[in-house]
């Protein structure tokens, strides 16, 4: 399993996680910040447990994130 973490308020809405991988990441048309798909809030962070195989173009959408508030870890 993998772990993302994203913390939101920091976002720049780039829309470099979007273009890594789109199926995990979608810009808000409300206010044009990126959103973790299937993720959960807590103190403004926002978590996701996905499957192993998002891990390639999860690790793409952090290192494509400007202002580096993508972390992603092996569960």
């Amino acid at each position: 399993m993998v772990r993302i973490h994203f913390q939101r308020a920091r976002c720049i809405g780039c829309n470099g996680c979007v273009e890594a991988a789109p199926d995990r990441w979608r810009v808000s048309k409300k206010d044009g910040k990126s959103n973790l798909v299937g993720g959960a809030e807590n103190k403004g962070f926002y978590h996701a447990l996905v499957d192993d195989e998002e891990w390639g173009p999860n690790l793409r959408a952090a290192a494509n994130c400007p202002v580096k508030i993508i972390r992603i870890e092996r569960a």
